[in-house]
């Protein structure tokens, strides 16, 4: 993986993450620039496969001031994800299994300088894990704190 852009810290909190696909991203060239200047936010993304093909919802990648408004993008709008169709068929049999989706987890350009979006198939966690895994962070920090005032 090359230069990190974005993270949805979210999916780690709400979800497990069952398994880890990297996919192209089709974008315009503003939307590229606006990656490159890291205005994009993966909060409330989720991708949907229609008639065979992935696509990202939700994601925000904002407008640059620089760009003329002919060439701009929209900002919600959504994007088409590259993937393998045997990849795609996986992601298509686990969504129709109960309680599993797929999210973006996060965008970053590879060593060629291509941006990619890792997505994952996840199972979304009940309340009392999302408080065992708070009181578990919560924890560790106490103990590393405690180390270091030794």
């Amino acid at each position: 993986m090359g230069e990190n852009i974005a993270t949805n810290k979210k999916a780690f909190f709400d979800y497990y993450i069952e398994e880890k696909f990297e996919a192209g991203l089709v974008l315009k060239g503003s939307e590229v620039k606006s990656l490159r200047a890291g205005r994009v936010n993966l909060k409330d993304g989720f991708i949907k496969i229609v008639r065979g093909e992935a696509f990202v919802f939700g994601v925000h990648i904002g407008v640059l001031d620089t760009t003329h408004r002919f060439y701009a993008h929209e900002e919600r709008g959504s994007r088409k994800l590259l993937l393998h169709k045997k990849q795609i068929d996986k992601m298509f049999k686990a969504v129709e299994k109960e309680g599993f989706t797929l999210v973006p987890l996060s965008i970053y350009f590879n060593d060629r300088n291509i941006a990619k979006m890792q997505v994952a198939i996840v199972k979304g966690k009940k309340l009392y894990d999302k408080r065992d895994d708070l009181k578990e962070k919560s924890i560790k920090r106490d103990i590393e704190r405690a180390l270091k005032g030794e």
